[in-house]
């Protein structure tokens, strides 16, 4: 009998039907003859309770068995359990399983077994992340990753959007800060002893790649891996009209904040003959879309992370998702955040980067409620943006929320030739790897928009976990690749 997930079995009608159960078991308690055991398969949050009365087994029941196999249950061990599903007796639970027969699949020593820790930390679980999935925590959190997924890909293919697959491997910087980790099938110890001979050549150190002759490398250049999908997805928007892609990024950033990772996931939309205005209507629509799903489609599980983990999360993302988004010129946010100067650690002024502390300032304390900052000065924003006409600030727009700051980004994109090829040689860029992006504005160009969101950053924000390295099955950061 193929098992039923216990979510399912949880809102059946307790009819007495016999049911299979399969799953991991949670704690297991003996008390005058009767056994109750909690087996939890993922699928939900809840448990559900299989019983075994010794004093008033069931006709049915393999009574010798169940007992040979209850001596191999500790928490940890899975089972595969038959019984019967009737209503429960126990307070919080409308259904239980009345045993019939009982198989201990796989045994698990209680002293050996990692979870067993009365306390277990989040670093503890970290280093033992084949299996914080079976806590009620990271359980949650995956669970809650799954849904936003779907929600991510409803989102767009009710909109008439087209899923791409961006490269993985590319031999162009999108973002243009170079914290890529490279790809080659060159010999290290050869490129390490090129150092050796730069030196010996009275070369700078840095400079020993110039010795390097990437035409022997497998694609015969530099490569590495993609910061964001975004250029690729131009290409495409200027054929399809509206995609989006959604896949693996990387950056070889050496951070070890709460908020970096070096491999993560990026959903990012590209959309023709949108302007700004589109793009910010887009991004709010989109917002509140995944945060409306993530309280109705994952209610018990954000009701433990209100509980646990963020008290008054469920408040804040209603708040959300009921809010009219404000939208304000980096000019004038800039100007609201230099009366509140004293108040920072780090003083606003016009050309800033916008930190975190005046992001969630701009947030939770001058407008109350999400916040769209839009027309940044050009220095601090990626060269492809659009230029505004006075020449100082760019088409660029960043989504702040309360609770974390900036949880997305976009722009328009510039779509002159000659504007664009102007800030890449700026800025000391490469032309040559950027020859086809550069085609797009030659051939057939047209205005377009699209933004950015890290997906990491999303579950972070949803489920209130403090660190991002907790929302993401195995996190890759500075010396940490286990697993």
């Amino acid at each position: 009998m193929v098992p039923v997930l216990i979510k399912d079995l949880l809102t059946s009608d307790p009819d007495g039907r016999k049911v299979t159960v399969c799953g991991w078991v949670r704690t297991v308690r003996d008390s005058k003859g009767l056994v109750f055991i909690q087996v939890n398969d993922g699928s939900c949050f809840a448990n559900i309770q299989l019983t075994f009365d010794r004093n008033a087994p069931s006709n049915n029941a393999n009574v010798n068995n169940i007992e040979a196999e209850l001596k191999k249950l500790n928490t940890g061990a899975s089972v595969k359990a038959e019984g019967v599903l009737i209503p429960s007796p126990a307070s919080g639970q409308a259904v239980e399983v009345t045993l019939e027969d009982l198989v201990c699949l796989g045994e698990c020593n209680p002293d050996e077994y990692p979870l067993q820790k009365n306390k277990m930390s989040m670093e503890y679980l970290r280093e033992n992340a084949y299996l914080r999935g079976r806590t009620n925590t990271f359980g949650a959190v995956f669970r809650v990753r799954n849904q936003m997924a779907f929600a991510v890909h409803s989102f767009f293919q009710e909109r008439g959007f087209c899923y791409i697959n961006a490269p993985e491997i590319t031999c162009s910087d999108c973002e243009g800060a170079g914290e890529m980790f490279q790809v080659t099938t060159l010999s290290l110890e050869k490129i390490a002893q090129k150092g050796v001979e730069a030196g010996a050549k009275g070369m700078k150190p840095e400079d020993a790649y110039k010795l390097v002759d990437y035409n022997k490398d497998f694609f015969g250049k530099k490569a590495s891996l993609t910061v964001s999908g975004q250029l690729e997805a131009e290409t495409l928007a200027t054929a399809l009209s509206r995609v989006y892609t959604f896949g693996p990024t990387f950056r070889a950033e050496n951070s070890n904040t709460p908020r970096h990772l070096a491999e993560f996931w990026m959903i990012e939309p590209e959309m023709a003959f949108f302007d700004l205005d589109d793009d910010m209507d887009l991004q709010e629509d989109f917002v509140k879309y995944l945060l409306n799903w993530a309280l109705t489609k994952c209610r018990s599980d954000l009701e433990f992370f209100d509980k646990r983990i963020q008290p008054g999360l469920i408040a804040q993302l209603e708040s959300v998702v009921n809010s009219k988004f404000v939208r304000i010129s980096y000019t004038d946010a800039i100007k609201e955040l230099e009366k509140y100067a004293d108040k920072f650690e780090f003083k606003p002024y016009w050309g800033c980067d916008i930190a975190t502390e005046h992001e969630r300032f701009l947030t939770e304390q001058i407008f109350k409620c999400p916040v769209m900052v839009y027309d940044y000065p050009k220095e601090i924003k990626s060269f492809y943006m659009k230029q505004n006409p006075d020449g100082k600030t760019v088409r660029a727009c960043d989504v702040l929320v309360p609770g974390i700051g900036e949880l997305n980004g976009g722009s328009e994109r510039e779509a002159d030739y000659d504007k664009l090829m102007a800030e890449i040689k700026a800025r000391g860029m490469d032309e040559s790897v950027y020859d086809w992006y550069m085609n797009l504005r030659k051939f057939g160009t047209v205005p377009h928009s699209g933004f950015g969101m890290g997906f990491e950053r999303l579950i972070r924000y949803v489920t209130g976990m403090e660190n991002i390295r907790d929302v993401i099955p195995y996190p890759r950061a500075p010396k940490l690749a286990d697993f």
